[in-house]
């Protein structure tokens, strides 16, 4: 399989210490990207970063100070900033109806609050030399989700966001686009774990349909890397504000 290349790429990632952004983080630097991991957890981002090759800092992407911290800090390890990859987020469920001020808040403050401020922190080391975005979307955004209301109410926003930014900041060469990924993660394995029998018999059955690429979940290596890895070089320079779905075929945007 052919990769792009991200050779002298400098790169954040958060969401750093599980899932995709952990994928990513111990693929990049292989392809000759320079990387900086960012997470919440520092134990688990550390970690992560230490095996990668990668430089790691802590960061509250919902926290302001902390975000405007942690880019001055990863902008001095890199040297500058060229791509940020922006994978931080939390997806609990939640029926409408049920949904509590606390939830949304929260869930709102994480991945809604903490796209807009990481981007304006990369927007600021990007603003005279340009520079790509990747924000983390999801069907649940577009599409709607049963029980995942507030996580969808959030991914909505993201969209709006990266949308509208990507129009405004075309003028200083930054490109930003939406990722919405489908893809088998440590997490999944833990929700299939928690099902009955009859539960995860009912679930791949409707995977085997809702998928129409393997009726199934993406893997990071395969699937999911090389598509990122593209969407993160100067080859996609002239693509912004798109919905990028790699989902085997699920949500087929237009």
């Amino acid at each position: 399989m052919s990769i792009t290349r991200l050779d002298g790429r400098r790169i954040v990632i958060t969401g750093a210490g599980s899932g995709m952004g952990e994928g990513l983080v111990r693929a990049l630097p292989a392809l000759g990207a320079a990387v900086v991991a960012m997470d919440v957890n520092e134990q688990a981002g550390a970690l992560v970063a230490s095996e990668a090759g990668a430089r790691f800092v802590q960061v509250d992407v919902a926290d302001q100070a902390s975000v405007e911290a942690a880019f001055a800090e990863a902008a001095r390890l890199l040297g500058g900033l060229d791509v940020l990859i922006h994978a931080a987020g939390i997806a609990p469920s939640s029926p409408a109806q049920d949904s509590s001020v606390d939830l949304w808040n929260t869930v709102l403050g994480i991945n809604a609050l903490g796209t807009m401020l990481t981007n304006q922190a990369a927007f600021g080391l990007m603003r005279e030399s340009g520079g790509q975005i990747l924000n983390f979307g999801s069907a649940a955004g577009i599409l709607g989700q049963p029980n995942k209301a507030v996580y969808a109410a959030s991914k909505g926003a993201v969209t709006a966001w990266t949308r509208t930014a990507a129009k405004e900041w075309a003028a200083y060469g930054i490109t930003i686009n939406i990722i919405a990924p489908a893809i088998w993660t440590p997490m999944y394995d833990r929700t299939r774990s928690e099902m009955t029998p009859e539960q995860l018999a009912a679930h791949d059955a409707f995977m085997a349909t809702a998928v129409p690429i393997g009726g199934r979940l993406g893997d990071i290596d395969r699937d999911f890397v090389p598509v990122i890895a593209f969407y993160a070089s100067e080859g996609a320079a002239f693509m912004t504000g798109q919905v990028v779905s790699i989902d085997g075929g699920t949500m087929m945007v237009r």
